[in-house]
Formats: C-alpha cells, sequence, structure tokens
C-alpha cells in the first residue's frame, strides 16, 4: 500500500512567510482533518470513522421502497420485516426479496409500533386512540383489536420474558402487561407522560424509557421501579440490550419531540409537514405528532429542556450505557444529528440517526459514520444477516448492510467559503491508496452560496498527491470532490485535505473618522494619574506636531485606552476595518481649511504607519484657525506593494482656537440696576459665564437671551455696592478662559 503525503504546500506557505512577514501576500487554508470537517460534506458510498479516516463504507443494498407518505416504526419477521406507517395507518410485511404487500389497514392513521412473533402473528399499535391489533399469519387472515388501553398512543410493543406482551402508551405513562388471550393489566403506573421504548432483560425485569422527563426505568415482574437515570434531554427514544447484561439508551432534546407536542395538546394533531422536507401529508381526520425531524437543515432550534430551559439551538442527542450493576455512563453526544434507533449486534452499537440520514457503529471507543442515504432520517435499525437492516422515511424504504466494502464511492465537500472572490492555488491530500486502488479529485467554483448552473464546471478528475488549481475560474465558494476506487481487497484513506486559496484584495472602509471634544485624550488603559506623570512624548522631529505616548502591542495595557483630559490638545479616532482581514496601517495630514470655498492647499503630513485607531496632539503647534484633516488607510502589511490598496475620509472641519473671549462693551440697563456686559469669541461659541463679588465663589450669570449658546452674547449682571470687585470668568467651547474686572464699569 503506498502511502501519499502532503509536504510542499505548507512548506511554501512557511517559506513565504519567513521571507516577507510584513509584506506577504496573504494566503488561508481550507483544511478538513476531523469527523467534523469531513461530514460538513456529502458522502456517497463512503464513511468517517472518529478519528476522521475517510474511506470507502460497508456495502449497503436498497431492500424495497415504501410507497407510503411515513414509516414510523419495524421489527423483523420469520419472513422478512414488517414495517408500520403513516397516515392511512397501514401495516406492511416487506419479505426477503423486497416484495411489499399489505397485512392491515387501520382506522387509525399512525402506527407507531410492531412486533411480529416466531410464528408470523403480528401486532400492531396504532395512534391515537390507541389500539393494539392482532393479525394472524396467513394470507386472507383478518386483524382484530387485541388490547384496548383506552390510551391515546402506543409507542412500544415488547415481549416479556413470561411470553406476555408489554404495551408502553401515553399520555398516561402507562405500561401494560396482555395475556395471550388480550386481557391486560397495568404492570407500572408512571408519573411521567409516556413510555417511549422498552427493552426486556433475560432475567424477567423491563427497561423502560420515558418521554416528558427523561426517565431510565428498571421494572421487575411484579412492578416494582427503580429508577437508573434522569437524563437531562426530555425523551428516551431507543434502548437496546447487549448479552453482557450491558444495556444502551439513546436520549434527546428536540423541538420535533412528543414531548413538546404533548405538552401543548392532549391529542396533538399529526405534522402537517413530512419530517425533514415540508410538503404537506394527506387526510383530514386527527393525526398524531412524531418524534422525527421536521426542517430541512441542521439548523433546527431544539425542544425545551426540563424546568422549562431553553435547549441548544441545534439537535441534541446523547448515548449512554447503563451496565449490569445500574451505572450510567455517557459514550457520545451528537450536537447536529438527533438519534431514532438503537440495535446491538454481532458484538457492535448501531445509531440510526437524521437530519441527513447516518447511521453509525460504535466501536473501540469511536462512533464510525458507516453509512449516509440520501433520505433524511433512519428511524429504525433491525438485527440482519450478515448485518443490520434499517428502516428510513422521507422517502421510506428498507435497506440491508452485506458483506464487504462499496467498490467505489464519493465524497463532495461542502460549499468551503472565501469570504471573498478568491483565487485557488493548490489541493494537497495525505491518506493511503492500495495497490490496484485510485483517489481522483476534481473542483468547480462560483459565486454564489448553493452550487448551481452559474458555478463553473466539475475539472477534469485528477490523481496525485498535489494538484495545482491552474484555470479554476475565481469564486467566492469553491468545492472539491474525491471518488475513491478499492484496491486488492482494501479501501483508499483520506486522512487529510488542505486546499490554499487568495482572496481578491479588496479596499480598507473607513467607517467614521470622529474629532472629540478640545482637550479630550485618549491614554493607555493602564494609566494612573494619581501615581503617574504625564506629559507629551515622542515628538515629531520632522514636524510642527506633539503626540501623546502610547504603548506598544507589547507593553502593558494592550492598545486598551480610556479618555482623560489635557488642555490645549486636540484628538481624531477612527473606525476603519479590512473585508480582506488585513491588516491596516494609517497616514494623517491637515489643511487649513478655505475660508471663502475656494481651492485649498496641499496636504500636510502630520504623522505616517500609525497602527493605533486614534490621534492625540498638542494643538498649540497650530494657530487659531479652521482645519480639515485626511485618514489615510492602507493595506500595505499585508499585501505586496504594487497590491496594497488604500481608503481615505477627510473630516469635518476642526475649529483650532487658543484665543479667549475678548470684552466689547459694558453697559448699564436703563433703570441701572443691571450691567449689560457684550462678550466675543472669534471661533467658538460661549460655554459658561460665572461672577464673583469680593472674592466669593463663583455663580453663573444669565444671558440677555436666555441661552448661553452663541459667539457673542450679553451678560446680565448685577453690579453689587461701590467698592465691591466684582470679576467676571467666560469660557469658550475650546476651553479658553478670561477673567473680566468689571469694578470700574459700575
Amino acid at each position: 500500500m503506498r502511502r501519499v503525503r502532503f509536504h510542499a504546500l505548507a512548506a511554501g506557505v512557511l517559506m513565504a512567510a519567513a521571507v516577507l512577514p510584513a509584506r506577504g501576500t496573504q494566503v488561508k487554508i481550507f483544511q478538513a482533518r476531523n469527523q467534523a470537517a469531513f461530514l460538513a460534506g456529502t458522502l456517497d458510498g463512503v464513511s468517517v470513522d472518529a478519528l476522521g479516516r475517510m474511506q470507502l463504507a460497508p456495502k449497503v443494498d436498497r431492500v424495497a421502497s415504501v410507497a407510503e407518505p411515513f414509516l414510523l416504526s419495524a421489527a423483523v419477521h420469520p419472513d422478512g420485516w414488517v414495517v408500520g406507517t403513516g397516515n392511512a395507518g397501514k401495516v406492511l410485511k416487506v419479505d426477503r426479496k423486497g416484495a411489499v404487500s399489505e397485512l392491515f389497514a387501520a382506522p387509525e392513521p399512525e402506527v407507531f409500533a410492531v412486533w411480529a412473533d416466531p410464528d408470523g402473528t403480528v401486532y400492531a399499535g396504532t395512534s391515537p386512540k390507541g389500539k393494539v391489533y392482532r393479525i394472524p399469519p396467513g394470507k386472507g387472515s383478518k386483524a382484530s383489536v387485541f388490547f384496548d388501553p383506552g390510551e391515546t398512543y402506543i409507542w412500544a410493543l415488547a415481549r416479556a420474558a413470561d411470553g406476555s406482551l408489554l404495551v408502553g402508551t401515553g399520555t398516561q405513562g402507562k405500561l401494560f402487561r396482555v395475556d395471550a388471550k388480550g386481557k391486560g393489566s397495568i404492570l407500572y403506573d408512571s408519573d411521567d407522560t409516556h413510555i417511549r421504548t422498552l427493552a426486556p432483560l433475560p432475567g424477567g425485569d423491563v427497561l423502560a424509557g420515558t418521554a416528558g422527563e427523561g426517565l431510565i426505568l428498571r421494572i421487575s415482574p411484579d412492578g416494582r421501579a427503580r429508577t437508573l437515570y434522569d437524563a437531562e434531554e426530555p425523551e428516551v427514544v431507543s434502548l437496546a440490550a447487549a448479552p453482557d447484561g450491558t444495556c444502551y439508551a439513546a436520549v434527546i432534546a428536540s423541538e420535533a419531540s412528543l414531548v413538546d407536542q404533548a405538552k401543548d395538546q392532549a391529542v396533538p394533531a399529526a405534522p402537517a409537514n413530512p419530517p425533514g422536507r415540508g410538503a404537506a401529508k394527506g387526510g383530514g381526520q386527527p393525526q398524531v405528532s412524531v418524534s422525527v425531524e421536521q426542517v430541512e437543515a441542521p439548523t433546527l432550534t431544539a425542544g425545551r429542556r426540563k424546568g422549562g430551559a431553553q435547549a441548544p439551538q441545534a439537535p441534541r442527542s446523547e448515548i449512554l450505557s447503563i451496565s449490569p450493576s445500574g451505572v450510567v455512563e455517557s459514550l457520545w453526544s451528537f450536537t447536529d444529528d438527533t438519534v431514532y434507533s438503537l440495535l446491538w449486534q454481532d458484538g457492535r452499537l448501531w445509531v440510526a440517526t437524521g437530519l441527513e440520514g447516518k447511521l453509525y457503529r460504535w466501536a473501540d471507543q469511536q462512533m464510525l459514520l458507516e453509512k449516509d442515504v440520501d433520505e433524511r432520517q433512519i428511524v429504525a435499525v433491525l438485527p440482519g444477516d450478515p448485518g443490520p437492516v434499517f428502516a428510513t422515511t422521507n422517502a421510506a424504504a428498507l435497506f440491508r448492510v452485506t458483506r464487504g466494502t462499496e467498490a467505489s464511492g464519493t465524497y463532495t465537500s461542502a460549499a468551503l467559503d472565501a469570504e471573498q472572490v478568491a483565487r485557488f492555488g493548490t489541493f494537497s491530500w495525505q491518506g493511503e491508496v492500495p495497490p490496484g486502488g485510485a483517489v481522483r479529485f476534481s473542483f468547480r467554483s462560483g459565486v454564489s452560496a448553493e452550487p448551481d448552473r452559474t458555478w463553473s464546471a466539475w475539472t477534469e478528475p485528477r490523481e496525485g498527491m498535489e494538484i495545482p488549481l491552474t484555470g479554476l475560474p475565481r469564486g467566492r465558494f469553491v468545492q472539491w470532490r474525491a471518488e475513491l476506487r478499492a484496491g486488492d481487497h482494501a479501501s483508499p484513506r483520506i486522512y487529510e485535505t488542505e486546499l490554499s486559496y487568495r482572496q481578491e484584495n479588496l479596499s480598507p472602509k473607513i467607517a467614521s473618522l470622529q474629532v472629540l471634544e478640545p482637550g479630550q485624550i485618549l491614554v493607555p488603559a493602564n494609566f494612573n494619574p494619581t501615581n503617574q506623570t504625564f506629559e507629551p512624548a515622542h515628538p515629531n522631529r520632522d514636524g510642527i506636531f506633539t503626540r501623546i505616548g502610547q504603548p506598544g502591542d507589547d507593553e502593558p495595557g494592550g492598545g486598551r485606552t480610556k479618555m482623560l483630559w489635557k488642555l490645549g490638545y486636540q484628538t481624531l479616532r477612527w473606525a476603519a476595518s479590512d473585508p480582506n482581514g488585513d491588516d491596516l496601517v494609517y497616514d494623517l495630514s491637515f489643511r487649513p481649511a478655505s475660508a471663502d470655498g475656494g481651492k485649498e492647499g496641499d496636504w500636510l503630513e502630520v504623522e505616517k504607519d500609525l497602527k493605533d485607531d486614534h490621534f492625540s496632539f498638542d494643538a498649540m503647534s497650530l494657530p487659531d484657525g479652521i482645519y480639515r484633516f485626511r485618514l489615510r488607510a492602507s493595506d500595505l502589511p499585508s499585501n505586496d506593494p504594487d497590491a496594497a490598496l488604500v481608503a481615505e475620509r477627510v473630516s469635518d472641519p476642526v475649529v483650532i482656537d487658543h484665543t479667549p473671549p475678548e470684552l466689547v462693551k459694558v453697559e448699564k440697563d436703563r433703570d441701572g440696576k443691571l450691567l449689560r456686559v457684550t462678550v466675543r469669541d472669534a471661533l467658538n461659541p460661549l460655554r459658561e459665564a460665572v461672577a464673583s463679588v469680593n472674592a466669593q465663589e463663583w455663580k453663573p450669570v444669565r444671558a440677555a437671551d436666555g441661552l448661553l449658546d452663541g459667539r457673542t452674547e450679553t451678560l446680565l449682571i448685577e453690579p453689587g455696592k461701590p467698592g465691591d470687585l466684582l470679576l467676571l470668568r467666560v469660557t469658550d467651547a475650546a476651553h479658553n478662559v478670561t477673567t473680566f474686572n468689571l469694578t470700574q464699569e459700575r
């Protein structure tokens, strides 16, 4: 067996990073190297184990297709298998050659439970208005009501060790024991809503799983019960027993679960949509909801947890192991699959799931994906020879696992999103190819999220450990496809894949350029003015601006800032991003604004190669006037110089004002009781005016027009008594302060 390894691409990427760490073109990689990554794609004839190894799957044959809307239950029959369907309430037999025949059509619409005795007698549990029907073997035999418990649902049928028929029901959560004549008695009356699933044990006890509270119960032949486990999930959907006495349970939390349905209505109607699709079901009679997913994608909002808590956003299932002594352990959890059925056969635990119709096998402490079928839910898995038989719904069919593996299979990745239009580089992989086997890859790309006819055609399949994607059209999305062909009694294996790409460079985006209030500055978040002296630092020797010192990336504070105040300083702050995720640097420049709207001068440099998102500087470097600042954002750190792009934004007018207000005139009003003091500022509105008499506390004075908000204001001040010291202090919006002595003006 030859072993194919990946080397060159990773080495090339590392080399580029080493040679040009600050200027190298960004190359990104789509990588698949674990089970979750591979399961995001579509598997046809291939499987993936828990270690993320992809190989050809066990061979599976379709036994029969069932022409009914839903297949809800299944059991082994001496001549093949028997299935219960909805919503016509039919019981069908499928023989070993795949021929389908109708045994019985019940008045009730759903058959959630079936059982077949070794002599061919079939029992069917129907819902709602639950009844158990007995269907004798032989052509032309007629079904009859065997047992009527007076319950809404019949969820589970099984033979007890003493030969009686066990019947699990809802919504009263009762377990019945029915003798050969159809006479039933309550074996156990649960406090929970439903007895959902049953597993008789060799010694006469029976395991029962409930729905509502998610309890696993061990019930003795005399009706005494002991709770083995109280699951976080509200429904125990399946139980399976191993010969050594170990039992396995599947517990689920799902919005499609009967738990929420039963809480909301006493007699639930059948789902208006088929599980997992959305097409309408036929029939207008009252029907019962099934514990089958009713959504198209695995982004289903799961059902309520016990106690009213909201369940996770995706379906959640857990596989539990119950030892003969009653110890319960968690084996595996599914976040994106809902488990419907378990089977123990030949030393292996088989796990049937939806939303995407996957059959798993638990072996060697690993969950192995054995089959991914087109049908959306595998609702039952049954013992078979040489391998299990499983039943699907949506569409309804029966499959059988046979000997050997598939001769060939295909894996198609999910549509991989480069987030921007990109150029695709090289595809590389690691794995094994046996003699006579082959693995061939093909690729396609497009701009739409879902592959459609606007995508490029698949490339010709190619072999090799490293495949250049030359000629593959640029696009935002890309898919790869692997075709596996078996070799000499062995399957190829794929362990890891990598597909490199480089986004088309897009211009940075400047969302905002904000000028803070005069005097506001941004300082390192760890700056403490009570124990530090903080003065301007790092003067620009090539220019006139003195800036506030700021921490580097390796200094305490890590670039985080807080706002303080420093007279005479001005701060600009901005928000910018890059669609490619590139690192950005900033250049800041300024020029005086034209007073008459004419041509403005050239931009003059303030600072280059800024990495922060703000700049605080000593505005005393500029004379009074109105200025504009220009910010330029460049993605040069992440791109070659000839490919770098720049965005720019110009600020609103910035007023630089170092001159305090001036006193224009002082006059008395007509009756001589008030002074009318006119004060003016050249560039900024007035913000505060206070007066003091004889050095007492400052008190606000009134503006003649009622608002202190203009550059010229007339203030009304009481003159006080002769000989008093009268002071007026005025502050403008730039925090320029001046004090006038009005003592002589009275």
